[in-house]
């Protein structure tokens, strides 16, 4: 499993025109699903998550979660971040889980974290105002 993590000041996703979710201050999650992962995984990348001190402190360093910062998450699905373009211009997405295999395991994420969410395997439009900026790539 793999994430982006992005400190924001908002978000939002839209679906159709359609606001689906939004979020103030907090952390914007992309989360991949590769082929194989387990539920072991989920729990560990939403614990690593809900953990992740890059919130700042009374002394401005960063070292607050985002619950302790009373920030909120919003969690889309981006099996793009299994992309390979190692190998010619065309991205191979061999690795990431099929849709049955990794909406489960989204989900799993998005319920232990209580965030808000994207529209599974729909197009979606993401918006945010990163907040540092501040992005970190987790793997579990």
């Amino acid at each position: 499993m793999r994430a982006v993590v992005q400190r924001v000041t908002e978000a939002a996703v839209r679906v159709e025109d359609r606001e689906v979710a939004r979020i103030g201050p907090g952390l914007l999650v992309l989360l991949g699903v590769r082929r194989g992962d387990r539920p072991e995984a989920a729990d560990r990348i939403a614990g690593k998550l809900e953990r992740l001190r890059v919130f700042a402190d009374d002394e401005g360093r960063m070292n607050r979660s985002v619950r302790e910062a009373g920030g909120e998450l919003l969690v889309v699905s981006q099996f793009t971040l299994y992309g390979d373009a190692r190998k010619g211009n065309r991205p191979s997405f061999v690795d990431a889980a099929p849709q049955d295999e990794a909406e489960p395991l989204y989900e799993r994420v998005r319920a232990a974290l209580g965030a808000q969410g994207g529209v599974f395997g729909a197009s979606m439009e993401v918006s945010s105002v990163n907040d540092g900026p501040v992005t970190l790539v987790l793997e579990a």
